[in-house]
Parts: C-alpha cells; structure tokens; sequence
C-alpha cells in the first residue's frame, strides 16, 4: 500500500466506479465544508427526501431536470461572457455546476481554482459554470449582490456567474450545504450532485470521464466487475514492503510492528486516513468480531446483518509510534458518541471499536476512551474488546480512495497529516485568588512566540498565526458540551467558558459571549470585499475566527464563530490543578447546548 498522496492528475484514466446498494448505503462527497455562517432553509420549504440528503444522488433516484434549459436561461454577470448562461454553455458537452455563496469562505478561496478548470485545456469536452441564489440560504438580495460581485469579478474574468433570484435550482436540486457540485449529462439531467467541495484530484477524474457522458456514474448501482468470489483471497495478502506477515524498509531491514483493529464507520475513509498517518506501515480493510460461523463473511453477508464491524487492521512501525498517538489519530476522525452510525453510514457494521490482540493493549485503549470522555456531554460507545475474528474484505474494497478519486469518504483525509505529538504538555499555573488576578495579562506573556512551529500542530499553527481556518465540523470542540473552560492554546489566557457555548449548527464551536469583553480584540476584515469582524485573543494576538450578529436573541445576540484549533480546552475537574480553580464556579452547572 502505498503511503504518498495521491496527486496525479490526469496520466492515466482515474476509474469512477463505485459500489452503491439499494440497502440505503449512501454516496457522498470526501469534502463537506459549508463556511462559518448558518445555512437555512428558505421560509415554507420543507426538506424532501433529497434536500436531507447530504451526500451524492443516484441520477436514477430522481426525475430527469433538463436543469441544462434552466441554466440556459439565467443571467450571466460577469462581464465579457455574454448576458445569459446560453452564452458559456456548450449543449454538446456534460456539465459542471458550482453552487456558491458570497458569505462561504470557502466558496471564495475557491473561486479561483474553479477558473483555472474553466480555462483548462483538460476540461475542454466539459462545461464548468457556476451558480448565486441572491436572497435564498442567507445570500444577499439580488441588488447587493450584484454591486458586491461588480468589484470582485476582475479578479475572475473567465468565471461564469449565472444569478438564480428564484432559487428554483436549489429547492429543486435540494442544495442546503454551500459549496455544492451538480454534474449533468449532455441532455442536463442530473447524474451526481455532490454537497460539499470538489477536490482538484476529483474534478480532473470527472474531466477524463466526461467523454462517455459519465456513463460509469450513471450506472454506478453495478458492483465493479472485479469483486468476485475469489478476489478475497488475493485482497491484501502480500504487499511490496512484506512477507510472510513481516514488513521491511527500504534497506530490506525488518521493521519492528505491532498491530491494532480499528472500526470507525465506513472502512474507505479511515483505511486512507490511516495510511497517512506518520508511523502507520500498512492499513487494510476488513470485517471483525462478527458471527464466528461466518470465517470468510462477503459484504453483502455483512451488511445483511452478519455483526461484523467494517474494520481497518492498522499495522504500525512501534519505533515511530505508539498505540496512545494511534488511538488519538482514530479518536481525532469518529464521533465516539454515535452509535452504530459514523457520516452518512448506518448500520451495526458501522460501529465504532477498538479490538486488539494483545492484552496490554486494553489498558491503553481504556485511558485513551477515558480521556476522550472527559470531553463529551454524552457516553462513549467505543468496543474496547479483544479480537474475535477478522477476515480481508473484497479486493475493490481495499484503497479504494486511491482507486475512485471520487469514491465516498466521510474523513478528513488531511487531518493525518496535522502531526500529533505524543503527549501535549498540561497547562499548568499558579493558583490565581481572585478572578481578576486570574485575567491579569502579564499571567500569560511568557509563551515563547519563536517556539510555536515547535509546539503547536500545523493546524494549530495555520490558525492562529496564519489567519487559517480549519474544516467545519471537523473538530471535536465543535460537539463539546462538557464543563469546563476553553484557553488560548498559545497562551493558556482563559477566553471563553463552557456555559456560554451553544450548538449554533455552523460547524464550528460557537460562544454567546467571552468570558470577559476584554480579553477579546476585534479586527475589521474585508477580505473578498466584504466587512467582518476577526476576533484575536488579547495577549498573544492569536487569531480565533469571527462574530456575527446571529447569535441567540435571549443572549447577547452574539455568536463568536472560533476555531476549535485555537484554543484549549480544560475540563472542570483539571481546572483547580490547572490554575484556573477561581472560575469553577462559573462552569460547574450544565452546559447549555
């Protein structure tokens, strides 16, 4: 298995296949990343079947849309490109249609990417244009919207900007997550739609395929035709790097390995997660601790209710890593709450466990769950149990990411490569008296500003001293309601309390307020010409994220919209020894969720 990134555009045709069953096992997109502002429905919408859906629609599953003579008919505004989408629209070819928002940064930080396939020789056989819904899902009304793109369209002169004031498209396509990606064939019905980002890998797949008019997507209910009866035997069974179940590095040197089970939803992702991670010599796909009369279960015996557990078997260089970094890399990507349930996967075989072979492995699975714990409202329901049985799963399943750039992942792959260290050291202070000698800021001054590249993560890092901003829902402080207190992670400076967090549903960890108006800096940020409020922590300047004036009427209407990599967070119980006891008063009722 091979551990570099897959990035390798177009050299050879990426197969699109994938392996979608009328049990209800759904498709989405590896990317789901609406910005830092609240989506809603429009006023008397309500969802369908597929507007609550967030994942890839099976084109079979829908009523054709000639959604192609509804583009045709839109206005165009960027200037150059003609009046109406009939103008950037080629009728012959499939088409790509991006569905953004002028208050998603992502969407943004994106728009030039999505001009550059415009102007790709690669994407010649296919349409790329995009589409604006003014005053539908919190976008501006169509005259603001207008006069706001008049002064950024320069700066993307060759992107199509196709302006849907009835939003019709979105209601009809049931886009609630921005950006999203509707991919039509030649005649416009809808083949794919795709919630969430388009990598560059995926969008050069989807561009090698539109020559057949995206046949393979359209019949994609087909299992691959090299899943047979036999193919488990060969799944895995020797890699380049092993033999005889013993792994060797580059110089033919035998490399010392230990072995952990790690179920955690759908085995596409964590599997390609894995294999990322720094110290990780092999992961591979399998079933575990399931019906022992099943030695060698097929998927569809497994998802047919067999007990087994979509399972990665995660082999490790134990010189490089331990199990503790292991287990925080797996706990860093799963909802360890969620039962029987990880993205858009349901189903016993998508629980979440940790099943190891060797004894000593308990006890370090248990404080790995215990601390994970400390950091969740609700009960961890992570198996710690010895393994029963494994068995390889299919070969079409294994890297499978690699294989279908395209495929189905509800990880972010990129997270393994955000290094964790192997054990983060404990902010620990000085009692403090009172409160105000608690937010004195000179308590906090002597963090060691050259140090951080050092100290922090990369994610950390591009946070707070780059103005960065990591995925949404993606961090585990996003679905946090346990009490206690959230610091600076560069300084320890306390920042906001566990009381006044609230689920504001935008993906990233939202406050009503700080702990004290002071120890907040308010910046005005116009990127993308537009006006914002950048809020930074006081003593080390660290960049949080922003507040908007959407927060909680019966509050402060506030909601401070912070990046989960930025700060801290100290659980009430470790508080005292931490140095922040003065304010368990304040976090030691229920967090309001």
């Amino acid at each position: 298995m091979s551990h570099s990134a897959t990035n390798n555009r177009v050299h050879k045709r990426p197969q699109l296949k994938r392996l979608v069953l009328l049990t209800g096992f759904i498709v989405a997109s590896s990317t789901l990343l609406p910005a830092c502002g609240k989506v809603a429905q429009d006023n008397g919408a309500k969802p369908t079947a597929e507007s609550s859906n967030t994942g890839i629609t099976d084109s079979r599953d829908m009523l054709p849309t000639e959604v192609l003579n509804q583009l045709n008919g839109l206005p165009q505004l960027t200037q150059g490109l003609g009046k109406s989408g009939a103008d950037v629209l080629d009728s012959n070819k499939p088409t790509l249609v991006k569905f953004w928002a002028s208050w998603c940064p992502l969407c943004l930080g994106t728009l030039e990417e999505t001009e550059t396939w415009r102007k790709d020789a690669a994407f010649e056989g296919l349409n790329v244009v995009t589409v604006a819904s003014p005053g539908h899902l919190n976008e501006k009304e169509s005259a603001d919207f207008t006069q706001w793109y008049a002064g950024v369209q320069t700066d993307y002169p060759k992107l199509p900007v196709l302006i849907d004031n009835s939003g019709s498209l979105i209601k009809q396509l049931g886009v609630q997550v921005y950006p999203s990606w509707a991919i039509l064939d030649k005649k416009g019905n809808l083949v794919r739609l795709i919630k969430g980002n388009l990598t560059e890998e995926q969008a050069y797949a989807l561009a090698e395929n539109a020559e057949n008019d995206f046949a393979d997507l359209k019949n994609s209910k087909a299992k691959p035709a090299q899943a047979g009866a036999d193919s488990t035997q060969s799944a895995k069974s020797e890699t380049p790097n092993s033999k005889n179940g013993v792994y060797y590095n580059s110089e033919g040197a035998p490399i010392n390995t230990k072995t952990i089970y790690l179920a955690g939803g759908c085995f596409w992702g964590l599997e390609a997660y894995m294999e990322r991670v720094d110290g990780v010599v092999d992961a591979i796909s399998g079933y575990a601790n399931g019906n022992p009369k099943l030695t060698d279960p097929s998927y569809e015996q497994v998802i047919a209710g067999s007990g087994h557990a979509e399972t990665v078997k995660v082999v490790y260089d134990a010189d490089k890593i331990d199990l503790e970094r292991v287990l925080k890399y797996y706990l860093r990507v799963i909802d360890p709450t969620s039962l029987n349930k990880q993205g858009n996967d349901r189903g016993v075989q998508y629980r979440t466990g940790i099943y190891y072979t060797d004894a000593a492995d308990k006890a370090v699975a248990e404080q790995a769950l215990e601390n994970a714990a400390s950091k969740y409202s609700k009960p961890i329901v992570v198996e710690n149990e010895p393994l029963q049985n494994f068995s390889l799963a299919e070969e079409y399943h294994q890297d499978y990411l690699a294989k279908n750039p395209n495929g189905y992942c509800h990880i972010d792959l990129s997270l393994a490569d955000d290094k964790i260290q192997s054990t983060r050291k404990t902010i620990k202070l000085a009692p403090a008296n009172t409160v105000a000698e608690a937010l004195d800021p000179k308590r906090y001054a002597n963090f060691d500003k050259n140090a951080l590249k050092n100290t922090l993560t990369k994610s950390q890092y591009d946070i707070t001293q780059k103005a960065g901003t990591e995925r949404a829902f993606s961090h585990e402080y996003d679905h946090l309601f346990a009490p206690g207190i959230y610091v600076d992670v560069v300084s320890g400076e306390p920042l906001f309390l566990s009381t006044h967090k609230y689920d504001s549903g935008c993906g990233w960890p939202s406050f009503w307020q700080p702990i004290e108006p002071e120890v907040i800096t308010e910046h005005k940020d116009t990127a993308y010409n537009m006006v914002r409020i950048e809020v930074r922590s006081r003593v080390a300047d660290s960049h949080l994220g922003h507040v908007f004036n959407d927060g909680p009427k019966d509050k402060t209407g506030l909601r401070y919209c912070i990046n989960g990599g930025a700060l801290q967070f100290i659980p009430v119980d470790k508080m005292p020894q931490s140095g922040y006891g003065v304010f368990v008063d304040q976090v030691a009722v229920k967090s309001v969720k």
